[in-house]
């Protein structure tokens, strides 16, 4: 089953994280592999609100790119050090592939073998030398044990091609020398009585019982190949083991979480086809080419409290959305197939996902309740905001009962606690409820600060402008700030200088300077946001 992620909009508010969290909660009742998560730092309201109700704030996601994990690469595409050159030849054509990792025992990559490297060993590599196994030998020269002695062999590779008084008056056999033979009786002689390693006879011969006894006294192991002397000597080259190779120690890798555009790029200048796919353990994982990066899997991604793609999580264009529930306006996301979306004109998102838990006849946990009642107490300003409906009134009534709450006082102590800006430095405070709107080809910033301590931001005004008329600059027409006050019902605006006509158009004031206060001003959805935008079209 795949993991669904579930993720609020960027700089995180309670109802993102509450609904992130509630909603993935639910998918998992029925059945998913849903993962709530946040796209930045929670603020100190919702910090209260997970410690209060004992729930565990969410992981961290920085982007759902695509990562070459993702990728339909050949998973498991990976030979051991003590592999001979024939298995890679073998394993190359069964899994169709031109090239392959070489790893030890634990996994380790150590080198990577290719076609166009197996072809140069042949035409450069020396073939007088053989480290490999028993087993390898009889695989490669089609070969049936006679006698063995040893599993492992690391010598010299002798051909006795020679005449027979010739080899063994030239011919210092040693220990560890491998010796392939034809029907020569003085050279096999000799050769088991100088004590070597192996012999392999050629064309199906068959030792006599006099030298069958010798070699097994003298403890020579023997090997017999269909081959003649010529295609032994060709084909036992492909028993080494591919450790005993001169190969690429030091190969490009990539890495599982790694992204996939990254990898194109690096691909495209580097121009190899093939690159051993490593873990944060430094495990290979198997082989990814480039010919694989059209063939991947999407993260499946459902978006709560926010529809638009630039309050999304970075990477979010190569995702796949399956699922959206929002309370706000229908923003400029795509998707290439149908999916669920739930928007409705409520105060707060998990008054929709209270409805969903109705319909699906599933029971609400005190600590999801919880949750689910304080988003919708912040979003709606305990139920004063103008946004708030019915039915985020019923909402929280049947929220109330079930996590054993007075709603009022727990929302005034919920809103007192992540209302205070001491200490924060002016930037902090900007940013901690911040979104950006597109208004035909401007961009247009508006933060929300609920707190009950303008003063503080009045000591420190001509920072906040300072910072406003710099955000300005990256490429916003109108920044904002308004400052709620719950108890006063109303806002006091902060905004950068050259958006001064558009504050007061927006909302028909005959003058205002920074920090105006206005009167019954609480709601962005409804208020701040339709009256600017409608303030920036008409001072275009």
């Amino acid at each position: 089953m795949n993991t669904t992620y579930i993720f609020g909009h960027r700089n995180p508010d309670t109802d993102s994280v509450c609904s992130a969290i509630s909603f993935a909660y639910l998918k998992n009742k029925r059945g998913g592999n849903a993962y709530p998560r946040v796209l930045g730092h929670i603020n100190k309201e919702s910090a209260f609100v997970l410690k209060h109700f004992g729930v565990k704030e969410p992981e961290y996601l920085n982007n759902v790119k695509v990562q070459l994990r993702n990728v339909h690469y050949n998973k498991g595409v990976m030979l051991e050090n003590t592999a001979s050159l024939k298995e890679v030849i073998d394993y190359m054509h069964e899994k169709n592939c031109t090239a392959v990792p070489i790893v030890d025992d634990q996994k380790k990559l150590e080198s990577i073998i290719t076609l166009k490297e197996i072809a140069m060993l042949f035409i450069e590599n020396s073939k007088e030398h053989l480290y490999t196994s028993f087993n390898h030998i009889i695989d490669a020269v089609k070969g049936k044990e006679i006698l063995r002695f040893q599993e492992e062999f690391n010598g010299t590779l002798l051909a006795g091609s020679y005449q027979s008084q010739t080899f063994m008056d030239k011919t210092d056999l040693k220990p560890t020398d491998v010796l392939i033979v034809g029907d020569r009786y003085k050279v096999i002689k000799h050769a088991i009585n100088a004590g070597i390693a192996l012999i392999i006879l050629t064309g199906d011969l068959e030792l006599d019982e006099e030298l069958y006894n010798l070699a097994k006294e003298k403890k020579v192991s023997v090997i017999t190949s269909i081959y003649d002397t010529y295609n032994t000597c060709n084909q036992i080259a492909l028993s080494n083991y591919v450790k005993s190779l001169s190969l690429n120690k030091t190969p490009t890798t990539v890495y599982d979480q790694d992204y996939l555009t990254d990898f194109v790029a690096m691909a495209n200048k580097i121009g190899h086809t093939n690159y051993p796919l490593l873990n944060k353990k430094e495990e290979c994982l198997g082989l990814i080419r480039i010919t694989d990066v059209g063939n991947y899997d999407k993260k499946d991604v459902i978006l709560v409290d926010h529809n638009n793609l630039e309050q999304s999580v970075s990477g979010i264009d190569e995702a796949n959305i399956v699922e959206i529930i929002d309370h706000h306006n229908l923003g400029a996301i795509g998707t290439s197939i149908p999916i669920n979306v739930r928007c409705m004109p409520v105060g707060c998102t998990c008054t929709i996902l209270w409805s969903l838990y109705q319909e699906y006849n599933i029971n609400i946990p005190k600590d999801i309740a919880g949750l689910m009642l304080s988003a919708i107490l912040s979003d709606t300003l305990i139920l004063k905001s103008p946004t708030t409906t019915e039915m985020d009134k019923k909402a929280v009534e049947g929220l109330a009962k079930i996590c054993g709450e007075n709603y009022e006082e727990y929302g005034y102590q919920m809103l007192k606690a992540g209302s205070s800006v001491e200490g924060m430095e002016v930037e902090d405070v900007i940013y901690q409820d911040f979104k950006s709107y597109k208004v035909g080809t401007d961009n247009l910033g508006i933060s929300q600060v609920i707190t009950m301590d303008f003063d503080n931001i009045k000591e420190h005004l001509d920072e906040y402008i300072a910072k406003l008329n710099e955000i300005a600059k990256g490429d916003y027409k109108v920044v904002t700030v308004f400052i709620t006050d719950i108890i006063k019902n109303g806002s006091y605006v902060l905004y950068n200088e050259s958006a001064k006509d558009v504050v007061l158009d927006s909302f028909g004031l005959k003058e205002v300077e920074e920090g105006y206060f206005i009167k019954d001003l609480v709601s962005r959805k409804k208020q701040m946001l339709p009256k600017i935008m409608e303030g920036m079209e008409r001072n275009n």
